[in-house]
């Protein structure tokens, strides 16, 4: 399949199932990345401002919780930490501190509002 074809049917699943692949790529450290060909870099732009479009969203939602739901955002981070025992991962990692730093800037605009 080429690449057109490909970036085609990965944007669509963008439309009906969030862009989950069936097949997740892996990719290791200490290897580098192809450059990526125009269209692709294209598509990932598009993709960077869908996402900060998403944060600002989400931001704006969680002004408007309560302060239990705001705690429970807070809980659900520690869920996707790693347990003692296990392998830390770090996007995982990145992402609990993403969730609570997406928490506290929703409460910089709480108090903005208040």
């Amino acid at each position: 399949m080429d690449l057109k074809r490909q970036s085609q049917l990965a944007l669509s699943r963008w439309e009906t199932d969030g862009g989950a692949p069936a097949v997740h790529r892996r990719v290791t450290s200490g290897h580098s990345a192809r450059p990526a060909p125009a269209s692709t870099a294209v598509e990932l732009a598009q993709l960077r401002i869908r996402v900060i479009a998403l944060e600002n969203l989400v931001i704006s939602l969680l002004a408007q919780m309560s302060d239990r739901q705001l705690d429970l955002a807070r809980e659900m981070a520690t869920y996707i930490s790693p347990r003692p025992g296990f392998t830390h991962h770090r996007p995982t990692i990145h992402a609990a501190a993403q969730m609570v730093h997406l928490v506290e800037r929703a409460d910089h605009f709480r108090d903005a509002t208040a």
